[in-house]
C-alpha cells in the first residue's frame, strides 16, 4: 500500500469516526466526503485533514434537507459547537479554514452571506461577553463571596440559585433573545442594550425575589436606598434600573429604552406566556423562585439549543464553559478573576473588522479611537450621531426649505421624490438578504437617520456656496443628481457604520449603483466640512 493510500484510509476512518460521534445522516455524510476528495485532489491543504473534513461536512449539513423535526430549518439539524468540538477545531480556526475552504469549493453567495453573519454574530457576542463581565459584576456578588452550598436531602432538591447559576442563567436569556433578532445579532450597539435589559429584568427578580441580598453586590449604586437596613422589604415594583445601568456603563439610555420596549419586553412576554420561564406574567418576576428557577433553566436552554439546531447558529453558551479558552481559540475571561485587568484576546477578536478606515486624504479628520473598548467606542459613535441630530425633525428644516424656494427652478419635490425612491430600493435590498443588515424596522431607522443627516449636511454645504458665490442661482448645483444619491449614501454609510462598524461598505454603493470616484469625492467633502461636529 503506497503512503497516499494509506493517508486517505486514515482521513476515512478520522472522518467515520467524526460521523458517528455525530448521528451524521448518509446523504450529508456522503457529500462531505465527495467534496473533501475532489477538493484535496487540486488543492494542498495545510494542517489536521480532518478539520477540513469538519468545514466540508459542515457545508454539506448547512446545504442538505432537515432529516428530524419540524418548522422552518436551514439544513441538517447538527450543532455547530459538537463539529467544532469532536474534530478538536477551535472556533476561530474554523473561521479562518471555512473562508478558505468556500473559495475552493465555490459556495452559492447566500452561503457566504451566512458564514459571514455567523462570524460577525461571533464577533459582536465576543465583544459583549467581555462587557458583560463586568456589569455583572457590578450588580451582583461574585461566585467567589457564596458560601457553599448545604447538602439537601432528595426530597429537598430545590434550592435557591446561585450567583454563579444567575450569572449562566442572564447569559443564554440574553442570547436566546439576540438570536431571535437578527437584525441586532449582529449590531454590537442594540446587542449592549438587550444585555442590559436581561441584567435588568435579573436584577429585578433579584430584588423581588424575597430580597435575595446574597445574590446582590451592596455597593451598587442602583440599590434602593435602604437596601442595607435589616428592615429592608421590597415594594411591589415595577422596578427599572436601565438609567443606572446605562450611566455606570455607558449605554445610550434613549436607545436602550427602545430596544427594551419594542423587542425585549414582547420577546420576555412570550416566554412566560409559553411558560419557558416561569413566574407572575403580567409582572415578568417569579423566575428567580425556588420553585420556578429550576425549571426556567432547563426549559430556557432547552429552546436555546432548539433555535440553535435550526438556524445553524453558534452555541454562545460556549463563552461561558469550563474549556472556552480551547474551544474559542484564544485566552477567555473568568468570572471570578481579575476581568477588568486582564488580556481581553477574545474581545480583540477580528479587531480590525471593528475599526474605521478612511481614505488617506480623510485620515487626518479622524481621531483615532484604538484605545476605547469596541463597544464603548461604538457608543461613543452612535452618541455623537444623536448629538448631531439633536432637534432635527423629520424632512428640510424651514430655513433650507426657503432657500429651495428662491431657486429659479425649485428642487423640493425632485429631492423629495429621489429620497422615496432611494428608501424603496434599500428596503427591498435588505428584504432579499442582499446585505448583512436586516429587518424592516432596521431599514426604516438606518434610512430615517441617514436623511435627517442628509438634510442637515445639504443645509451646511449650500450656506458654504453661497458664501462663495453670493446671490448667484443654485439650482444648476441642486439638479445634480448623481451629488445627492452620494451624500445620501455618504450619510448612510456613517449610520450603518456608527451601529455596526465597520459599515456597509462596498455593499451600499453598489445597492445604489453609485459610482465609487463619486462617492469618494463627496465623502471627503463631507468629512472636512463635519470634522468638528461628528468625527
Amino acid at each position: 500500500m503506497s503512503d497516499d493510500d494509506d493517508l486517505v484510509q486514515r482521513a476515512r476512518a478520522g472522518f467515520e469516526e467524526l460521523c458517528r460521534a455525530l448521528n451524521m445522516d448518509e446523504e450529508a455524510s456522503s457529500e462531505a466526503w465527495r467534496t473533501f476528495q475532489n477538493i484535496s485532489t487540486n488543492f494542498t491543504l495545510e494542517g489536521s485533514e480532518l478539520h477540513w473534513l469538519a468545514c466540508s461536512l459542515y457545508v454539506a449539513c448547512r446545504s442538505s434537507v432537515p432529516t428530524v423535526g419540524k418548522g422552518t430549518a436551514e439544513g441538517n439539524y447538527v450543532s455547530l459547537t459538537r463539529i467544532l468540538r469532536c474534530s478538536e477545531m477551535s472556533l476561530i480556526e474554523f473561521f479562518n479554514k471555512m473562508r478558505k475552504w468556500q473559495d475552493m469549493v465555490s459556495v452559492p453567495q447566500d452561503f457566504r452571506v451566512s458564514t459571514d453573519k455567523l462570524e460577525r454574530n461571533f464577533t459582536v457576542s465576543a465583544v459583549i461577553f467581555k462587557k458583560y463581565v463586568p456589569v455583572f459584576r457590578a450588580v451582583f456578588k461574585a461566585p467567589s463571596e457564596e458560601p457553599p452550598r448545604v447538602h439537601r436531602s432528595r426530597k429537598q432538591r430545590r434550592h435557591p440559585c446561585t450567583v454563579t447559576e444567575v450569572f449562566n442563567f442572564c447569559w443564554v436569556l440574553f442570547i436566546h433573545a439576540k438570536g431571535n433578532f437578527p437584525m441586532i445579532s449582529d449590531d454590537v450597539v442594540n446587542s449592549y442594550h438587550l444585555l442590559l435589559c436581561a441584567v435588568d429584568l435579573v436584577f429585578t427578580n433579584a430584588l423581588l425575589c424575597n430580597a435575595r441580598k446574597d445574590l446582590l453586590n451592596p455597593d451598587f449604586t442602583g440599590l434602593p436606598e435602604d437596601f442595607n437596613s435589616k428592615d429592608f422589604r421590597p415594594s411591589s415594583g415595577p422596578y427599572c434600573f436601565m438609567e443606572q445601568l446605562c450611566e455606570l456603563h455607558g449605554g445610550l439610555l434613549l436607545e436602550a429604552k427602545g430596544v427594551k420596549e419594542h423587542f425585549w419586553k414582547p420577546f420576555i412576554k412570550k416566554l412566560f406566556h409559553k411558560r419557558i420561564l416561569r413566574g407572575k406574567e403580567d409582572a415578568l418576576t417569579g423566575f428567580l423562585d425556588p420553585l420556578n428557577f429550576g425549571d426556567s433553566f432547563l426549559s430556557l436552554s432547552r429552546v436555546y439549543e432548539e433555535h440553535v439546531l435550526a438556524s445553524g447558529s453558534l452555541d454562545e453558551r460556549i463563552f461561558t464553559g469550563e474549556g472556552a479558552s480551547e474551544d474559542i481559540g484564544t485566552p477567555g475571561p473568568c468570572l471570578c478573576g481579575g476581568v477588568e485587568n486582564q488580556d481581553s484576546s477574545t474581545s480583540r477578536l477580528h479587531a480590525s473588522a471593528l475599526k474605521f478606515s478612511t481614505p488617506l486624504t480623510g485620515r487626518k479628520y479622524v481621531q483615532e479611537n484604538s484605545s476605547l473598548p469596541p463597544v464603548l467606542s461604538a457608543m461613543k459613535s452612535v452618541g455623537r450621531l444623536h448629538t448631531l441630530l439633536s432637534g432635527t425633525k423629520q424632512g428640510p428644516s424651514a430655513k433650507l426649505m426657503e432657500t429651495l424656494r428662491t431657486c429659479a427652478r425649485d428642487p423640493s419635490d425632485v429631492i423629495s421624490r429621489r429620497l422615496k425612491d432611494m428608501f424603496k430600493l434599500f428596503s427591498q435590498h435588505l428584504e432579499s438578504g442582499g446585505s448583512e443588515i436586516s429587518g424592516t424596522d432596521t431599514a426604516v431607522k438606518y434610512f430615517h437617520l441617514a436623511e435627517a443627516l442628509y438634510y442637515r449636511i445639504l443645509e451646511s454645504i449650500i450656506e458654504r456656496e453661497k458664501m462663495i458665490l453670493g446671490d448667484a442661482d443654485l439650482s444648476c448645483i441642486l439638479e445634480q443628481d448623481v451629488f445627492h444619491r452620494s451624500l445620501l449614501v455618504c450619510c448612510l454609510e456613517i449610520v450603518v457604520f456608527s451601529y455596526r462598524p465597520p459599515g456597509d461598505f462596498p455593499n451600499l454603493i453598489a445597492i445604489f449603483q453609485l459610482p465609487a470616484y463619486h462617492f469618494y469625492k463627496v465623502s471627503v467633502h463631507l468629512i472636512t466640512s463635519t470634522r468638528y461636529q461628528y468625527t
